[in-house]
């Protein structure tokens, strides 16, 4: 098989949530990357905004990279059909291939798993572990109030400026993907051997 032009990690809620906007834009996140022959890389749940990721991936003619603990596999319905699905031990194995897999990062609505892996990815970045874009698909205003607090932050010198602007915040869901898509085949982009 011949290597996708493009790896997206995605990050989202095990969740559908009550907006028809959160699965309108998880569906053309997937089919987005579909269409383009690109590589989505998850948590390899089939329920909630993971599994219809997945689905409008496969559909499109993407390829699908799924990454579930033992744990889960009961718990989030691992996904059978990925392309590549593969059960962990532990939570932290799954994180590191996720990331390992993925040349860009993306946060799509989602609850407190969704939150830990962006700002663990976040955190990496800042750090320097890894040049990989991060971002933020800001659907219905979902992020707002985080990305408010985390201003505050700032305001209190707890962060700096230049650690916000290493996450790219958006909404248009297309040019949200190309940006990301064209920082990570850019050859500065760094991968996580040091993690």
């Amino acid at each position: 098989m011949a290597q996708p032009p493009f790896s997206i990690c995605v990050y989202c809620g095990s969740r559908n949530g009550v907006a028809q906007p959160f699965v309108d834009v998880a569906r053309a996140v997937g089919t987005w990357i579909g269409q383009r022959g690109g590589q989505l890389v998850y948590g390899g749940g089939n329920n909630g905004l993971m599994g219809i990721a997945a689905d409008a991936t496969l559909a499109a003619g993407g390829t699908v990279i799924g990454i579930i603990p033992q744990a889960l596999v009961e718990k989030e319905w691992a996904k059978r059909d990925c392309t590549e699905l593969h059960v962990v031990q532990t939570m932290h194995e799954r994180k590191r291939m996720m990331a390992e897999r993925a040349g860009a990062f993306l946060a799509l609505a989602g609850g407190i798993g969704t939150l830990e892996e962006l700002f663990e990815v976040w955190t990496w970045r800042q750090l320097g572990y890894h040049d990989k874009p991060v971002g933020i698909l800001d659907t219905d205003g979902y992020y707002q109030p985080l990305l408010k607090f985390l201003q505050g932050s700032v305001g209190h010198g707890f962060m700096n400026d230049w650690q916000m602007d290493l996450v790219r915040v958006g909404t248009d869901t297309h040019a949200m993907l190309q940006a990301l898509v064209d920082e990570s085949t850019a050859p500065s982009a760094q991968d996580l051997s040091e993690i």
